[in-house]
């Protein structure tokens, strides 16, 4: 089974568990049958996160692949970015079993081209089409002359070498960091890659356990970053890491519980970045804070604006040879890490910055701090288009208005955009503005407007 809802924008992703199911290992089967006759590569690397449907949907796709003849290396656990290592490191296409943040009932397949390129929207709509041909019978594709083989290796030693060799954390002052992997695949990576550091490691809900029992493998929603701003302040830490389920994204909280945003988090990056070479390109996408764009060409850099998702992102990541990039969804891309997004890896440059200076967290990010943000307010509506038409009918005559990723629409000092998610039925919102009161104003004359349509 293969709902045609599945085919998201930048992968394939639906409920797999409970009523209203979407796909299972019928639809993986053709999936990994139409993934092997359209890639023109003999080989790919698999793996899956610690969501229970995901050996048996990684099992049927593997068959479906090697029957068209492509050989199979499984890599077993791994994180997201463990998937983009091995594809980069072995030099092959790679096929990763994940729902990334969303519930325990979902699950879904991220890929990728050799050296964890992304595939094209191009070849998302033909997998798409191939594969619910084969599923529902429409299609019947014979065998392979040859039938692929499968072989096992474990990369995570070589993937934790490798993050580790990309950052130098030797001679910073000892610091204590929680670290939230909410369940997820960070409680595989993180041990591995920082636990030969001279660091004092506080773990929260480290063990694998894709029921999720403690929260949801989500940072961008307040309420899953609770505990992790508890246990900074309860063991007067210096800063804690949050990770999503497939562990691709790391959220920062200050000594105080504060979050930094992951605007503020794309600037420092960027900064130490272009001190290694100046004049490089930074990526960011179209919500990430006009502060990053000022501190960038400050310091001599050049920034690239990309929609808003990995694919988009990747894609023009490679195009400039962009040295770093990021998302206001604490996604962070490294040209050191074949312009694939690692959240493990932000989370080392983060401590590495810390550590070879003496001020707390919280003041070392006032550098890069310019503007007050909204966060991303979602409003579920009936017809996206026409919410944001409405939107920019309002705001005719009182600022530019671009449309592309959604509507933006910027002013003297202040902008917002109005997207429709890539992944979910929603409109998302993100304001900024020179300060609160004016951030504030601008939110709420954009949700009256949502609300007025939808009323």
């Amino acid at each position: 089974m293969l709902a045609d809802g599945i085919f998201k924008a930048n992968d394939i992703r639906g409920l797999v568990i409970g009523p209203g199911v979407e796909w299972d290992t019928a639809g993986a089967l053709a999936l990994g049958q139409a993934f092997g006759r359209l890639s023109s590569d003999g080989a790919m690397v698999v793996s899956h996160d610690m969501r229970a449907s995901g050996p048996e949907l990684m099992a049927a796709f593997v068959a479906g692949a090697t029957s068209q003849g492509v050989d199979v290396t499984e890599i077993g656990l791994a994180s997201t970015d463990q998937l983009w290592f091995a594809s980069g490191w072995l030099d092959r296409p790679g096929a990763q079993f994940t729902a990334s943040h969303n519930p325990a009932a979902y699950n879904g397949v991220k890929l990728c081209q050799r050296q964890a390129q992304p595939v094209s929207p191009r070849f998302l709509v033909e997998l798409a089409d191939l594969s619910r041909q084969i599923d529902s019978g429409a299609v019947s594709l014979a065998p392979a002359a040859r039938i692929g083989q499968v072989t096992q290796r474990d990369l995570l030693g070589d993937y934790a070498d490798y993050l580790r060799s990309l950052v130098d954390l030797e001679g910073i002052r000892r610091l204590k960091v929680v670290v939230d992997a909410g369940n997820g695949m960070a409680g595989l990576t993180v041990p591995a890659v920082l636990g030969s550091y001279d660091l004092d490691l506080i773990g929260l809900y480290l063990d694998l356990d894709g029921s999720f029992p403690n929260h949801q493998p989500n940072p961008l929603i307040p309420e899953n970053l609770v505990d992790a701003q508890r246990a900074v302040i309860q063991h007067q830490a210096d800063l804690a890491l949050v990770f999503d389920g497939d562990a691709d994204r790391c959220f920062v909280i200050d000594q105080r519980g504060e979050v930094v945003t992951p605007s503020t988090i794309t600037a420092l990056i960027a900064v130490e970045q272009l001190k290694r070479e100046p004049g490089g390109v930074i990526v960011i996408n179209t919500i990430t804070s006009d502060a990053v764009r000022q501190i960038v060409s400050e310091q001599g850099g050049r920034v690239v604006e990309s929609r808003v998702g990995h694919t988009y992102v990747k894609a023009k990541m490679a195009e400039h040879q962009a040295i770093f990039g990021g998302e206001h969804s604490a996604h962070y891309y490294f040209r050191d890490f074949w312009g694939a997004d690692t959240g493990l890896l932000a989370g080392l440059h983060v401590l590495a910055r810390l550590g070879r200076d003496h001020r707390p967290l919280s003041e070392l990010v006032v550098d890069y701090t310019r503007f007050v943000g909204s966060g991303e307010i979602n409003s579920t509506v009936q017809d996206q288009d026409r919410c944001q038409a409405a939107v920019a009918a309002a705001f005719a005559g009182q600022g530019q208005i671009e449309w592309g990723d959604g509507v933006k629409v910027k002013g003297d000092g202040w902008w917002f955009n109005l997207r429709p998610s890539n992944t979910e039925p929603l409109l998302r919102l993100n304001v900024e503005a020179g300060d609160a009161a004016q951030m504030e104003a601008l939110r709420d004359q954009v949700l009256q407007v949502i609300a007025g349509e939808e009323a």
